[in-house]
């Protein structure tokens, strides 16, 4: 499930600079959206790219006449016309935050009308739950709108889960938090969570926190196993993979690889010392480009087809993933071993690893270099009894030997 991660950044948290210091942040640490008002949508765009959701005006809100709407318009862009935001939000100064008094009669709402507007912007509503009424005033937006922002003013999570088993599956439900806690809890509630979170802090170690918490959120953890190694034979040269990431990996992280999708085998990028060469902790020396990687969505590459901008996923020893960009992909001809391994179940998977002390692997023994390896050691990899096609799992029977 793919989370995502608002940033509140409008009038209500203070002037331009204290509005700007939030949106830079969110840029930097990578959030998805920052929610604005229309006035800032085109400031925002200068500062950089990312999805902008804007506040409609209280005339747009209160349904006011479009003279009035249009005089207001060509006074604020005078200077030029006015950026477009991604999504339209009512609810601001209107009945979803209780500025006005929804009718009991929801029929006769204006930000709900506001919402039913035909548009090519996605549309969004803004509910401060103040009670039961605003819950019910919720529901009734999320069938307009495509994002539902719901905000507690004294957040328990019940209300939560009402509105998770409600409308989860008619909008975008994005939950208002105020720290990277609150935001675990949102994504973590009925197991489902919320699809999104609204952060609303000036602090930017918590909003760059909060984009680590929807990363962990999305994120596989998989389950590793031992196989027995069989075989390590030297054999020929071979067109060699060096996968270079940008980012830095730790001392217990690698890459899945192999020349049989259904088993991957775990090998570490290169952080340790060597006699030979210095450290290089963004590189894994993955094989031959004739094997598979696995990719972050669950799906599988051929090392021959990485190039820079791709993702890879990155694994720890315990299973836990993360993705990183390829940088630079290094093909040589190098000499290799052909390493046989059986599965507990007795699958025999195998894979092609270069001839070299900085070629590391986990085996149940420890960290151990691919030169040193023998019958009867044990091999960390993952392991699932399916076939691929495209890179994709397929039920269908495949023989790979």
């Amino acid at each position: 499930m793919t989370r995502a991660v608002w940033v509140k950044a409008d009038d209500a948290v203070g002037d331009w600079d204290a509005r700007r210091a939030r949106i830079t942040t969110a840029l930097e640490a990578g959030a998805d959206w920052v929610l604005v008002d229309e006035d800032d949508v085109e400031r925002v765009r200068e500062l950089g790219e990312i999805n902008v959701a804007a506040f409609r005006t209280d005339g747009d809100v209160t349904l006011v006449d479009d003279v009035d709407v249009v005089d207001e318009a060509e006074t604020e862009s005078e200077s030029g016309p006015t950026a477009e935001p991604d999504a339209v939000v009512v609810g601001k100064n209107g009945e979803g935050d209780g500025t006005i008094d929804p009718p009991t009669d929801l029929s006769g709402s204006a930000d709900l009308s506001t919402l039913r507007r035909e548009g090519e912007l996605d549309r969004a509503a803004y509910v401060r739950i103040l009670g039961k009424e605003y819950e019910a005033f919720a529901e009734s937006a999320a069938e307009e709108a495509d994002h539902t922002l719901v905000v507690g003013e004294d957040w328990t999570i019940i209300p939560l889960e009402n509105l998770i088993a409600r409308i989860g599956d008619e909008t975008e439900l994005v939950a208002g938090v105020t720290s990277a806690d609150e935001a675990r809890t949102a994504f973590e509630t009925l197991e489902l969570g919320a699809d999104a979170v609204l952060l609303d802090s000036d602090d930017p170690d918590e909003i760059r926190r909060t984009v680590e918490v929807r990363d962990e959120a999305e994120r596989e953890s998989l389950e590793l196993e031992y196989a027995e190694v069989l075989d390590v034979e030297q054999i020929g040269s071979a067109d060699r993979v060096c996968v270079d990431t940008g980012s830095l990996l730790e001392h217990d992280e690698g890459m899945l690889v192999g020349s049989m999708a259904r088993g991957l085998v775990f090998v570490h990028a290169e952080t340790a010392e060597s006699p030979y060469v210095a450290s290089r902790p963004f590189r894994v020396n993955a094989g031959a480009v004739h094997a598979y990687v696995r990719t972050p969505d669950g799906g599988t590459k051929y090392l021959s087809e990485l190039q820079s901008g791709d993702e890879v996923q990155i694994v720890d020893t315990d299973g836990n993933t993360r993705e990183a960009i390829v940088g630079r992909v290094k093909i040589e001809q190098r000499p290799m071993f052909r390493v046989a391994l059986e599965t507990d179940d007795g699958d025999r998977v195998e894979t092609l690893l270069q001839n070299a002390e900085t070629i590391k692997v986990p085996t149940s023994a420890g960290r151990k270099a691919v030169t040193d390896l023998e019958a009867g050691d044990e091999l960390l990899l993952y392991y699932e009894d399916t076939a691929r096609h495209f890179g994709e799992a397929v039920e269908e029977s495949i023989i790979e030997q």
